[in-house]
């Protein structure tokens, strides 16, 4: 089953979260519940990319803290905040945090379901940009620092011979660390290998 895309709700009022399942269910949801912020953290570096739907006035860790403990963390994941009434001072400390908006309780179920398909879909690009970045950095830092040197070799253009002689090594012993290389960091080709490097940061200008 397609969903619209993943929601995880933080709300210690059980009533609260029921019917926040029910709504969001209903709409073609993915939902994960959670009665506070702490189990949502400890459960983060597992979760598949979504939207953040938390209350601002919790026991523990309260909204405000959960977005700056994010924030720390670099989360792509955008996040949705929901305040009782007048609590508009924290809810414009919860933006500035980098909270995507923030909903007063009660709310109307079409204006959240609107809040997190906007949501979904402005941070989804960054979120998968992310993602590959981590991938390319993983990729980097799985080479040997030989692999590593012929790497920055090649991305700068020099020839097997040019990088043998550098190190002090044969021709065909490049080639061997070319292929590992190429193979670690699943490049077809130099120019791919180039674009990785990019994207990694290694070029220097």
């Amino acid at each position: 089953m397609t969903t619209n895309g993943i929601v995880y709700v933080i709300d210690d009022d059980e009533a609260m979260r029921d019917s926040l399942n029910f709504l969001l269910d209903s709409s073609g949801y993915s939902v994960t519940l959670f009665d506070d912020g702490q189990r949502f953290l400890e459960a983060l570096p597992g979760l598949a990319f979504g939207c953040v739907l938390s209350d601002v006035r919790m026991p523990g860790i309260d909204g405000i803290e959960l977005l700056k403990l994010m924030k720390a963390q670099h989360s792509p994941f955008p996040i949705l905040i929901m305040t009782g009434h007048g609590d508009v001072p924290l809810a414009v400390e919860a933006m500035k945090l980098g909270a995507v908006d923030f909903l007063e309780k009660p709310f109307e179920d079409d204006r959240l379901i609107t809040m997190i398909e906007s949501a979904i879909r402005q941070a989804e690009p960054a979120a998968r940009s992310e993602a590959i970045s981590q991938d390319i950095a993983a990729r980097v830092a799985s080479l040997s620092p030989r692999e590593r040197q012929v790497m920055e070799g090649l991305v700068a253009g020099l020839s097997n011979k040019l990088i043998a002689r550098e190190y002090d090594i044969s021709p065909r012993t490049i080639e061997v660390y070319r292929a590992n290389v190429m193979t670690k960091m699943q490049a077809n080709s130099l120019s791919e290998l180039v674009r990785l490097a990019m994207r990694a940061g290694m070029l220097k200008d």
